[in-house]
Formats: structure tokens, C-alpha cells, sequence
């Protein structure tokens, strides 16, 4: 028996076959990654490579390295491309900014929309053509459904690694991009449901039968983890992340379910992002699962499931002047489908021209639902045309190989539009989103940290993206950041090193934070010494686009009142941001005053206003502050008694040129805090504003 499976090319067993074939992925995939990163490539372009060339187009010309990768894996092959589908879009869903998401739908919706709209458009009018010259026969009306996927599909888990790995996530053409691709990404699911079912031919009251199993399994399944999400995390409060058996409970529901919908004949493709979009965030079930998909999946599943997007092209079928033409006309069409549709959507929603030129590049980037249309299609076999098939897989992925670099391009290119670019507070609209990044280095300040938090978001329509590191010194020389999903035991002790136990009671006051608030803060956790602890903070606050870093004081209130002295380190520590940081930075005296916004009860705020750059930039987050309902606030201005007796006269005939350069600073800094004082007075004297003015 060992002889036959040898003489047949099955070198090993089936499991170990497939194990080893990923492994070569991975390997060449990474090795592909050293080479481009230098040259400012993104990682997933590297991985369709490493699978375009160990795929039939380059080393599977080799009989040897043919058999061992092609025979008898096909099945094996498109099982885990399922699974990792599943993960995949379950993670971007936990992933997404949801409340971003639920403000722009419009606006994210009028983009795919467009771009889809006129992508079908051309798949219509050039149907017939590819029709007769691939020789197919069959249903030219699946050729027509099978090319608008092709050409109207934008790659979700594509677009969203690369916004990631280029840095432009967190901006707002970056997650604009990623939600309209989403929406694009459905808009190809459900062509794609109307292929794999046509063959049963199906009524309408068997569609509207589906369509309700469908919803109803994805409702099922969000109501039962909700239950258990709330229930793991009432369950042993002092763990900080769920056991692996948990974890493997909460993913066996979402397979379950998703298989489940793969057996009816349907994608579960949008039922496992709508799944991740409704887990619940807050508390340990949520972080655990984020932080331990977010390894697992950058790091091996999307590798293995880009790869094998590029594994599926084999170029050997353009063979003919005809079979490049084919090949050519898709990848211009979907060119020019996609760039057309956005930028006129862009147009019709006023967005710049620069930026709506990076979102149709984004657009334009396929190698998802394409090709599980393309294998749906050739499984069920509606047309009789292989070729059809392996110059569509081949266009797909040539497509995409395309548009990475010349995204990665316009990145660069485009650096001060994508680029960190900080708008003081004193120019900012208090309507406008806000972006907090808070740290804090133990449990003591973090109930005043988040407290204030809540009240610099103003107004309750205010949008607030919060953010909070917990800052861990590392006593040896070598630095290292030190995210949560590093640690590999079975089961994260509460003894670790890194954080101990502060890390279970910042978790505990982030949650109940969320629960009161639904407001959701994105945790990190960052270990390295104090002399070089700034250039983290400074790091992920231009990554996070923060407005302001808020950064705990190095002395702390005793019990009698008095303030006691910290480590040195966090002095230093603060220093430097403030030198280094290219946003606004605060300074966080706790003094035990732990109450919020929250609870009901009224505020009293004060701000002392003596002049300058900075009292103007916290003149402008007082904006903010007075527009929350529940805060009275109070500007005091400080004025010197010699301003008010008389003005400043200036003899030019015995001034020099330093003398006179100061006196006309000084002028213009008081002429700019007179101008920020009475635009503030006039725009929002109808608030629960007081001014004050007071001589010495």
C-alpha cells in the first residue's frame, strides 16, 4: 500500500503533504518580504508572489515540484482557503472601527456603489465578445455574473493589510478605503450567491426561504455570543485573558455556523464579518480574541491565503495573441470601471482629487471573492470554457501584482496628504473627531485618565477614537515593544513579568468604562527602558493620529495630601515627549479627583489663561469642554497691570533691531491671544461659559 502511494506521487500523507507545501509558502513568502520591504513594498504583494512563483507559471514546471504540490491537494487547497476566509473576514470585523463605519456608511456606500455600477456595466458590454472567442458554451448569463464579480470586486482583507503595513489605516481616506471595499466586497457576494445556487433553479419563495435561514443563522449566532462573551467575562475577574479552551468554544460556534451556511450553497463570506462586527468589544472575551487572531492571522493565515491567490495563476494559458487580448481587456476594464466610478463619486461628494485618485488605486485591488467565483463557477461546471476560467484567474492575480506597487507608490507620493499632520485644537472644530492617546505607567491614574477622556469629547454626537498604553519600564539596555499576542503559554499567567497585575485592574477600569459609555479605548502595552521609552509614545501617536498625548505626572498624592516623587524615569520620559512629540501634549496631576462626566454630576472647571501658544491650544480644547452638558466652565485670563494703564510706547531713533523684533513678537502673541479670547467669547457665550479678567 506504501508503494502505491509512492508510485502515484503522494510522497507522504495527506496532512503532512499540505503542511509541508505551506511551510515552502511561508518560507519563500518571507523571503520575497526582505526583498521588497526595503523598496517600500507592501507585505501581501510578496506573498501573491511567492505563490505566483511556486504556482504553475514559474517552478511547477518542474514535474517533480508539480506532483508534489498539485496532486491530489486541489480539495485540500480550497478547504483551507474556506477556514481562512472564515477568520479572516471575522477578524476584520472585530477589527473595524464600527462607529466610523455606522457614520460614513453613506459616503463609503456612494463610493463602491459607483465603482461597482460602472464595472458592470463594461462586464455587460464585453460578455459576448470573451464569450465567442474562449469557445464557451453553456450560460452566457453566469459569464456575465462570473466577469462583473471580476471586474467590481475590490479585496477587503487586501486593501485592509495594506492600508496597514503602508500607515495610512487609522487616516481618513485609509478607513474610508476599507469600508468601501467592504461594501464592494458584499455587493460580489450576493452576484455570487445568484451563480452558485442558478444551478438548482430555484423559485423566489426558495430565495426569500434562503434569505431568511441566512439572517437568521447570523442573528443566532451574534445573540449566543453576546451570552457567552458576557458571561466569560464575569467569569474570574482577576484572569486577564480567556484559557484556549474558551477561545476554541467562541470559534467552534463561528465555524459551525459558517460551515453551515457553505453546506446551503451560500457564501459565508458577510455573515463572518457581521458576526466580528457584533462581538461585543469590551472586556476580555473581545481583547482576548483580537489579540490572539491578530497574530495568527497576519502572520501565518493571510500569508497562506494571498500566496495561494497567486498559486492559482498560470500565465501559460495566454498562449495566443487572442488569450492576451482577453487578459488585457478585463485588467483595463476593471481599470477604468473602478477609476471612473469613484472619481465620480468623489466628485458628487466633494472629496479632493488627489484622494479620490489613492481610492480608486485602492479599489482597484482584487484576489478575493473573485476567485471563489471563479472555482464555484468552474466546480459547477455552467460553461463547458476552461480557458474562460484560467485567463480570468490569471488576470485577477496579474491585476493585482499591478496595483501594489503603484499604490505603494502614491503612498509615498502622497505623504502629505497621508502623512501625520497635526491641526492644533485651536483651529479645530469642536464638532470634529477626536483622538486621544493616554498613558499611564500604573492602576493609580487610570480613573482619572479615562475620566477625562470622557470629558474632552464635549458633545455627546461628538466622534471619540481613545487610545491607552500602558507604559512598562524594561531594565536592560535592549528595547522591545511587547504587544499582548506574544505570549504563547497555554494560559497567560497573572505572575508575567510585564505588567503583572496592573495590567487586570487597568483592564477592569477600561471595561466598566465601556459598559457605562460604550465608548470603546484600544489598548497597547509598550516595555522598554525609560531613556528611549519616548520614541514609542511619539511613534504610536503619529500612527494613531493623535490630537493630544496625555501623560501622567512623575509625583503622586499621598494619603495626607502631600505629592511624593516617582521614578526619575517617568520625569525624563515626559520631558522628552513633550520636546519630541508632533501633536499636543498634557500634563495629568491627579489629585483623587475621580468623579466624571459620567455620573450626572456637574463639573466645574476652571482655565487660567496667561497668554501664548500654549494657553491659546488649551483655549481651544476648552471648546470641547464647554460644550458637554454637564461641565461649567470657567476662563480665567491674567492680564499685567501696566497693559491697562497705558499702551506700550516705542522709540525708534534708540531701538535696535533685537529690541525692536522683541517688542513685535510680543505684540503679535497679544494680538493672537485677543483674537483666539474673542472668537471663543462670541461662539460660545451661549453655553455654561464664565470670563473672568483679572490685572497684577
Amino acid at each position: 500500500m506504501e508503494d502505491n502511494c509512492v508510485g502515484n506521487g503522494e510522497f507522504f500523507n495527506p496532512v503532512l503533504t499540505m503542511g509541508t507545501q505551506v511551510s515552502c509558502l511561508l518560507v519563500i513568502s518571507h523571503f520575497f518580504q526582505l526583498l521588497l520591504k526595503p523598496l517600500g513594498q507592501p507585505a501581501p504583494l510578496a506573498q501573491i508572489l511567492a505563490g505566483f512563483v511556486l504556482g504553475p507559471s514559474c517552478l511547477s514546471h518542474i514535474d517533480s515540484v508539480k506532483t508534489f504540490f498539485f496532486y491530489n491537494s486541489a480539495d485540500y487547497y480550497e478547504t483551507m482557503a474556506l477556514y481562512s476566509r472564515i477568520i479572516i473576514m471575522f477578524l476584520i470585523g472585530l477589527e473595524i472601527d464600527f462607529h466610523y463605519l455606522r457614520r460614513n456608511l453613506r459616503v463609503a456606500g456612494i463610493i463602491a456603489c459607483g465603482s461597482s455600477f460602472m464595472c458592470t456595466l463594461f462586464a455587460v458590454a464585453v460578455t459576448s465578445f470573451i464569450y465567442e472567442e474562449t469557445g464557451a458554451h453553456g450560460s452566457g448569463f453566469i459569464m456575465a455574473l462570473t466577469i462583473s464579480i471580476i471586474l467590481s470586486n475590490t479585496a477587503s482583507p487586501f486593501v485592509t493589510r495594506l492600508a496597514h503595513d503602508l500607515k495610512f489605516a487609522n487616516t481618513d481616506v485609509g478607513r474610508l478605503a476599507i469600508s468601501s471595499s467592504l461594501i464592494a466586497d458584499t455587493y460580489a457576494v450576493f452576484l455570487l450567491i445568484i451563480i452558485s445556487r442558478n444551478e438548482h433553479k430555484h423559485g423566489f419563495w426558495n430565495w426569500v426561504s434562503l434569505g431568511f435561514v441566512y439572517f437568521l443563522v447570523i442573528i443566532a449566532v451574534i445573540f449566543i455570543n453576546r451570552y457567552l462573551a458576557n458571561w466569560l467575562n464575569r467569569r474570574q475577574r482577576n484572569q486577564k485573558y480567556l484559557k484556549n479552551t474558551e477561545i476554541f468554544v467562541l470559534l467552534a460556534i463561528l465555524f459551525v455556523a459558517a460551515t453551515s451556511l457553505e453546506t446551503m450553497g451560500v457564501s459565508s463570506i458577510i455573515a463572518c464579518f457581521i458576526v466580528g462586527l457584533m462581538f461585543p468589544r469590551g472586556g476580555k472575551a473581545g481583547r482576548t480574541l483580537l489579540i490572539k487572531l491578530s497574530y495568527s492571522v497576519h502572520n501565518f493565515v493571510l500569508p497562506i491565503y494571498f500566496g495561494y491567490s497567486g498559486f492559482k495563476a498560470d500565465l501559460t494559458h495566454i498562449n495566443s495573441l487572442s488569450n492576451f487580448a482577453i487578459v488585457a481587456i478585463i485588467i483595463l476594464l476593471s481599470i477604468g470601471g473602478k477609476v471612473t466610478g469613484t472619481l465620480a463619486a468623489c466628485f458628487h461628494l466633494k472629496i479632493p482629487l488627489n484622494e479620490g485618485v489613492l481610492l480608486a488605486f485602492l479599489m482597484n485591488l482584487k484576489g478575493h471573492v473573485d476567485l471563489l467565483a471563479l472555482t464555484i463557477g468552474a466546480e459547477n461546471q455552467e460553461m463547458s470554457s476552461q480557458i474562460f476560467y484560467n485567463l480570468m484567474m490569471a488576470a485577477v492575480v496579474i491585476n493585482s501584482l499591478i496595483w501594489g506597487p503603484i499604490i505603494a507608490f502614491t503612498v509615498r507620493r502622497e505623504s502629505d496628504i497621508l502623512g501625520y499632520k497635526h491641526i492644533a485644537f485651536e483651529f479645530q472644530s469642536p464638532e470634529s473627531e477626536l483622538k486621544v492617546l493616554a498613558c499611564v505607567h500604573s492602576p493609580r491614574p487610570v480613573a482619572t485618565m479615562i475620566g477625562l477622556i470622557a470629558t474632552c469629547k464635549g458633545s455627546d454626537d461628538v466622534a471619540i477614537s481613545p487610545y491607552l498604553i500602558h507604559l512598562i519600564e524594561l531594565p536592560e539596555k535592549s528595547k522591545t515593544t511587547l504587544l499582548y499576542h506574544q505570549k504563547e503559554e497555554d494560559e497567560i499567567s497573572d505572575d508575567d513579568d510585564y505588567g503583572g497585575n496592573d495590567v487586570v485592574e487597568i483592564n477592569e477600569a477600561v471595561d466598566i468604562f465601556a459598559a457605562e459609555t460604550g465608548v470603546i479605548i484600544h489598548q497597547a502595552k509598550v516595555v522598554a527602558p525609560y531613556a528611549t521609552m519616548y520614541a514609542d509614545v511619539c511613534a504610536f501617536a503619529e500612527d494613531a493620529r493623535a490630537s493630544i498625548v496625555i501623560l501622567p505626572f512623575h509625583k503622586h498624592q499621598r494619603i495626607d495630601g502631600k505629592l511624593e516623587s516617582g521614578k526619575e524615569g517617568i520625569r525624563t520620559t515626559n520631558q522628552k515627549v513633550l520636546r519630541q512629540a508632533k501633536c499636543s501634549v498634557a500634563i495629568l496631576v491627579d489629585r483623587g479627583l475621580t468623579g466624571t462626566s459620567c455620573t450626572g454630576s456637574l463639573l466645574h472647571i476652571a482655565m487660567l489663561f496667561f497668554g501664548g501658544p500654549d494657553d491659546r491650544e488649551a483655549l481651544g480644547l476648552s471648546k470641547r469642554l464647554g460644550m458637554h452638558h454637564h461641565i461649567n466652565l470657567t476662563v480665567i485670563r491674567f492680564l499685567h497691570k501696566s497693559k491697562q494703564k497705558e499702551p506700550i510706547g516705542i522709540d525708534v531713533a534708540h531701538k535696535d533691531d533685537k529690541v525692536l523684533m522683541a517688542i513685535t513678537n510680543q505684540q503679535t502673541e497679544a494680538d493672537a491671544d485677543n483674537r483666539a479670547l474673542t472668537d471663543f467669547f462670541n461662539r460660545y457665550a451661549c453655553l455654561a461659559i464664565t470670563f473672568l479678567q483679572f490685572f497684577q
